[in-house]
């Protein structure tokens, strides 16, 4: 007991108020609140086995890996889950979501976002266009996943340029690997939630029998405007970064955003043959997603929404030992239509269209001598183009776009040490209509260690070198983009981007008590990012003009850049027990995170995560009820962009309950509430462009069930 309490007292004493735990809890006890860590007098539960993280090299072990990872399943997943894979994630250590309104939520990693996190769904590109615009939702839908795992830092090795910045792996059992024990099984779960009166009602039926499996799923989401504390506009930071409004009156709201409603639906199906070689499967899927884009308050200002449709046709295979000296072969392979049209008072405006394929080929080779690995392949292609509806010059041309990467990764244990090494080529290519093509050949290496001292504690390194080429947005966009009402310049000039990424853990999992430190720092040559100028374009005259001469018709510019930049920050957490009796089980989990970038020649990189700190209590009773109180304050973010202003800080206050029962024969009741914001604090996301626009969500009160039979 007394090892217990002076650890968790010298991790207060070092100010490191720490994030929900990232790794997996003691044996006996899950989240929430130690749930499997039963109350006097309840039957002993079942020890709960380490998840294996799908995403990384070699699908190591969570306490394996050297750099930090996110793993949301079962009951803490449902909790957590939001409307966007942003907002699912942005209780995260060092993830936060880069929000364009309620449809909108992009994740942001230690800072990074758009072209430098891959968002992928089964180990592969979703095929959209979210990483082009702030305004583009990921056509991901996380209130049908059964897992989602998140990588912090480089994981360029395994999945490109893309994930300079990380990965979110959405992952789903629409094409399964095992054949289920029931030839059907069927789950339902239907959501309210009061800030917008968003419904959301979602179907899965799974089963098989013999060597086929099978899986079908659909959704279907509607939402009214968002309501939120205060008024929807901060006017003097909105004049002061959008040189549009200066001198004009703004159309501000109180309470509720308008043109923020949104509706979605979606499906699934697909099926597998499974047998003792390994398995084969394809599915099919659909999603259709319309939202608003919050106002800018410009005097005649029209509504803008977003209409996408994607359709996508996958396959996935894995066959074990199809020879001697190889492991496992493992398959994938995703063809992605994909189209959204931007609406202006319900007439096109914009449309975008990207038509993608993908694959990528593992093979997990048989040990050799102490390495373990794995080499692979990965290709895509892409048709893509964004054009202005009415004008003979497009928003981004029409480009073919090619990626083709090679990689390798080896393992092996030396003492009390686990030791990991990758190499990763790619050849990228943007060729324009009408234009010279661009190509660039991106490489990427890394190296990692963790030494565990004992059973329970262990530290960690890895060094990275990744480069990023430059996507066709940042390369070729001229023109006026209504959904984030600016006029966008590219730059054909753009170089790869080289990062260097330092990361340094500790890790403690002691008897009741957990707890994790990161530290790390990049450094990037030729860091590609988009800044606000000090000009804006006249629509009326076509004319670029310091001071706007037609109110109404002027759009802020946006010009692509590069500079050197560098980045450091941290995220920890220390979880302990304060109570363990039968009145229940109460734990205490400490976090904080924080990320600051910074330009070579000075000022700071726009659009950052502010300093991050607060508490959780996570309660339970017995294995039915569980609950937990979670207390964020997020700090003034003072180091804003140039041609920004700084975004204030808040407090977050976040109540959730649940009630599992068994209702009768094999059938499991989840009863879910959840309430949001409860201070119903005007909270700004100081990662959003929309930021001095659409605050986050007021108070709120969530409500669920969900029934598997």
């Amino acid at each position: 007991m007394l090892k217990r309490f002076s650890l968790s007292s010298c991790f207060i004493v070092l100010a490191v108020p720490l994030h929900a735990a990232e790794v997996s809890e003691p044996e006996g006890k899950q989240d929430p609140g130690g749930k499997d860590r039963p109350a006097s007098g309840a039957e002993p539960a079942p020890v709960q086995l380490e998840p294996v993280v799908i995403s990384s090299p070699l699908e190591e072990k969570v306490s394996e890996m050297a750099r930090p990872v996110t793993v949301l399943t079962g009951s803490e997943l449902r909790r957590k889950i939001g409307g966007t894979i942003g907002e699912t994630l942005k209780q995260e250590a060092g993830v936060t979501s880069e929000s364009f309104g309620p449809g909108v939520g992009i994740p942001v990693i230690r800072g990074q976002t758009g072209p430098r996190v891959q968002v992928m769904t089964n180990s592969i590109g979703t095929g959209d266009v979210s990483q082009i615009s702030p305004d583009h939702a990921n056509a991901v839908e996380p209130v049908l996943a059964d897992r989602v795992e998140v990588l912090r830092g480089p994981a360029t090795l395994l999945y490109g340029s893309g994930a300079i910045g990380g990965i979110v792996n959405v992952l789903d059992n629409r094409i399964p690997s095992l054949v289920p024990d029931k030839p059907m099984t069927v789950t339902g779960e239907q959501r309210f939630n009061s800030v917008s009166g968003q419904t959301t009602t979602n179907l899965k039926v799974e089963g098989g029998q013999d060597l086929v499996s099978y899986h079908l799923d659909g959704f279907y989401r509607d939402g009214n405007n968002l309501h939120i504390g205060g008024p929807a506009i901060a006017e003097t930071q909105a004049r002061q970064t959008d040189l549009a409004l200066q001198g004009s009156p703004i159309q501000n709201s109180y309470g509720v955003i308008p043109n923020t409603e949104n509706r979605a639906k979606g499906g699934s199906a697909g099926f597998s043959l499974v047998g003792e070689p390994g398995f084969a499967g394809v599915s099919i899927n659909y999603l259709g997603n319309n939202y608003g884009i919050p106002p800018d308050g410009s005097p005649g200002g029209g509504n803008t929404r977003i209409n996408l449709k994607e359709s996508r046709y996958d396959f996935k295979s894995e066959l074990n030992a199809p020879v001697d000296f190889v492991e496992a072969v493992r398959m994938r392979f995703g063809h992605v239509n994909y189209t959204h049209t931007e609406l202006d008072d319900s007439v096109a405006a914009a449309r975008f269209n990207k038509t993608t394929n993908e694959g990528r080929l593992e093979v997990v080779h048989q040990p050799i001598g102490i390495l373990k690995g794995v080499v692979g392949v990965q290709m895509s292609s892409a048709d893509f183009e964004a054009i202005e509806i009415g004008s003979p010059d497009a928003l981004v041309p029409k480009s073919q776009l090619g990626s083709y990467g090679v990689f390798a990764v080896e393992s092996f244990e030396l003492g009390a040490g686990f030791y990991e090494l990758g190499l990763r080529g790619e050849s990228d290519s943007v060729d324009p209509q009408g234009g010279p093509n661009r190509s660039y050949a991106p490489i990427s290496a890394s190296g990692s260690a963790q030494w565990k001292f004992d059973d329970e504690n262990s530290v960690s390194f890895a060094v990275t070198r990744s480069q990023r080429a430059p996507q066709v947005q940042e390369l070729f966009t001229h023109g006026i983009h209504d959904a984030t009402h600016s006029y966008e310049l590219g730059n054909p000039n753009l170089t790869e981007e080289t990062s260097y990424n330092f990361d340094w853990g500790y890790r403690y999992k002691g008897r009741g008590v957990s707890a994790e430190l990161n530290v790390f720092q990049n450094f990037v040559n030729d860091y590609i990012y988009q800044q606000i100028t000090d000009e804006v374009f006249n629509e009326d005259t076509e004319q670029f003009e310091k001071v706007c001469t037609s109110p109404g018709a002027c759009f802020p510019v946006v010009q692509t850049t590069q500079a050197g930049a560098y980045f450091l920050g941290y995220e920890g957490n220390v979880r302990f027990p304060l109570m363990e009796n039968h009145y229940g089980v109460i734990d205490l989990t400490l976090f904080s995170d924080f990320t600051r970038g910074q330009f070579v020649n000075g000022g700071n990189v726009p659009r950052m995560p502010p300093l991050r700190y607060g508490f959780q209590l996570d309660y339970a009773y017995d294995e039915h009820w569980s609950g937990n109180l979670r207390l964020t304050r997020g700090e003034k973010q003072i180091y804003a962009g140039q041609n920004d202003a700084m975004t204030n800080g808040y407090v977050l206050l976040n109540l959730g309950v649940q009630y599992e029962v068994k209702a009768f024969k094999d059938a499991e009741v989840l009863v879910f509430a959840q309430g949001n914001n409860l201070l119903n604090d005007n909270l700004r996301n100081s990662t959003s462009y929309l930021r001095y626009f659409a605050p986050e969500a007021g108070r709120g009160v969530e409500l669920g069930l969900r029934i598997t039979y």
